[in-house]
């Protein structure tokens, strides 16, 4: 057993001593660096470095620069920016926020966005121009703004619909903005009856027909199966 080593407390074979660590098959003392302490352990390096410091190659501990703009992490080993600025490299950047705009927490630091009724534009923030009959719809992405009820878009304006007789307002995003009453069918741009052959019954969109059980269609009628 080389100086400065003690037998395991379990098992066969020797240890170093607090303070020591094995090389080769001596036990050599741990050198503490500057601004460094020692944990007193027996396994690590046997040092950690000060708060505001941070281990370089094993060997050293270094100051952490703290720039403009920012503040030692609570860890004491690394730096982080505060509220209005943003990580760039090495430096904290200050946040230019331009009129109608906010401050918000990104994954890097600060942030703007635009304030409600207003989009981003390069780097300022513009109106946005929502038509008559139209309202923000407060949606980030895609258009801000969807025409009220009873209108459609159509060129970036919002215009009536305009339902014919026997159909109601339809608020579906897709089709013409309104629908047959039950009973009607499309025809050309409005809607008529539907004349329905014997031994039918409007289907459950009410604006189609079709047989009855026991009877199939064939040549616009319904005709017993065979």
């Amino acid at each position: 057993m080389p100086e400065n080593a003690s037998a395991k407390s379990y098992g066969d074979g020797w240890e170093c001593n607090v303070g020591y660590r094995a090389i080769d098959e001596t036990c050599a003392a741990i050198v503490v660096p500057e601004n460094s302490y020692e944990t007193n352990r027996t396994y690590g390096s046997g040092w950690e470095c000060h708060h505001g410091f941070r281990k370089v190659d094993e060997t050293a501990c270094v100051a952490v620069v703290v720039p403009d703009g920012g503040f030692l992490d609570p860890s004491g080993e690394r730096w982080r920016c505060l509220r209005g600025f943003l990580k760039v490299d090495d430096a904290c950047q200050e946040v230019v926020v331009p009129e109608n705009a906010y401050l918000v927490d990104g994954t890097y630091g600060s942030v703007w966005v635009c304030e409600r009724g207003f989009e981003q534009v390069d780097d300022s923030c513009s109106a946005i121009a929502v038509p008559v009959n139209g309202y923000l719809n407060g949606s980030r992405y895609g258009q801000p703004w969807s025409c009220e009820r009873g209108f459609f878009e159509q060129d970036g304006l919002c215009e009536a619909v305009d339902i014919p007789e026997f159909a109601y307002f339809d608020g579906a995003s897709y089709g013409e903005g309104w629908k047959c009453q039950r009973g009607y069918e499309v025809s050309g741009e409005g809607c008529e009856a539907i004349n329905m052959p014997a031994n039918a019954h409007l289907d459950r969109s009410g604006n189609r027909w079709e047989c009855n059980r026991n009877f199939q269609k064939s040549k616009g009628l319904c005709v017993l199966k065979n």
